[in-house]
């Protein structure tokens, strides 16, 4: 089962799921939008797709969780109010959705005994300074603890932490590219100081099933990825727009964080990934997910950050991704 199945990523994961793991008996997307499961459907005619189910729900209906979770081996939990303004404008709702819908999956989850259950997080929770990233690091540290109520079931929850999305709904490269495109006259650039993470849907999608094959529960697995700076991603889509600083919003970071110093005490190298372990775990101790995961700890003080990281796009590779997982008709204007 998909929370917030209709979204970019759940969507990506089911075409993957369908190509991947033809054997997969059934694959259900739980989400409370009417519209956007009726989309979906065009795309996976029941006739060709009969292991695909549509149920209309809401991460904040514990009791419709509970029942849609029946007979589920695997939750992939990615519903959530995401945006930043939002958030700041709409609290309540915003924690009503990321936090109490958090644990009603939980809750779901352990009524049903699934085994593998892994929630998808963002760079934001990374020592948050707006509410959806603290709503996002209350959801990881739910998930986390599960791990230490399970009992003696044999289910494993753990999280993926990653960073933005190429070409994601409200992500900055189709907003820039829906700017040139309809004859603005210059991009507006936050602060062109400003870097993030850069990650695909298929990298996205790669992580979770890393996790899924991987976990041992308990830990919060973050990509190597590369980061971009904001004004090389504005030059990229439209190198003769002039670039105008329009000044920070609120509730932005000028870079994002994945891992901080003091998560570094926590925090193991795993060779593509990083995986930060659980501070409190009664389950296992941590030479249990050292051997298990072939992994040493990373030096004290470690700090990944999207101005600190070793590897960067350049504008010429961010056209070639944009061309690649956005756009493949994109062109240089």
């Amino acid at each position: 089962m998909i929370t917030g199945g209709t979204g970019s990523f759940g969507k990506m994961f089911v075409k993957t799921i369908l190509r991947d793991c033809p054997d997969v008996k059934k694959i259900i997307i739980y989400s409370r939008g009417e519209l956007k499961q009726f989309n979906m459907k065009q795309m996976y005619p029941q006739d060709k797709y009969p292991q695909l189910r549509f149920f209309i729900g809401d991460v904040r209906d514990g009791e419709r969780l509970t029942r849609a979770c029946q007979g589920v081996d695997i939750i992939i939990h990615t519903a959530a109010i995401k945006q930043v303004d939002t958030a700041e404008y709409n609290p309540d709702e915003c924690i009503k959705t990321n936090i109490n819908g958090a644990q009603n999956v939980i809750n779901a989850a352990l009524a049903n005994n699934v085994k593998d259950i892994v929630a998808l997080s963002t760079d934001k929770a990374c020592a948050p300074i707006n509410l959806y990233g603290a709503t996002k690091l209350t959801s990881d540290k739910l998930f986390v603890a599960a791990n230490n109520i399970r009992g003696s079931k044999d289910m494993r929850f753990s999280v993926v932490r990653y960073g933005n999305v190429m070409g994601s709904r409200g992500s900055v490269i189709p907003f820039f590219i829906d700017k040139r495109n309809s004859g603005a006259e210059f991009l507006p650039i936050t602060d062109m100081r400003m870097t993030r993470f850069n990650i695909s849907l298929e990298a996205g999608v790669e992580l979770v099933m890393y996790a899924l094959s991987h976990h041992m529960g308990g830990e919060i697995f973050i990509p190597k990825i590369p980061s971009y700076k904001i004004c090389d991603v504005a030059t990229a889509i439209a190198p003769n727009l002039k670039q105008v600083e329009v000044g920070i919003r609120p509730g932005e970071k000028l870079h994002e964080e994945m891992i901080t110093a003091t998560d570094s005490l926590d925090t193991i190298d795993l060779g593509k990934y990083y995986a930060i372990l659980p501070s409190v775990s009664f389950m296992y101790n941590r030479e249990d997910y050292l051997k298990h995961h072939n992994a040493h700890y990373v030096e004290q003080g470690f700090h990944y950050s999207s101005d600190n990281n070793t590897e960067w796009e350049t504008v010429e590779s961010m056209r070639e991704n944009i061309k690649k997982y956005v756009d493949p008709n994109f062109e240089v204007k």
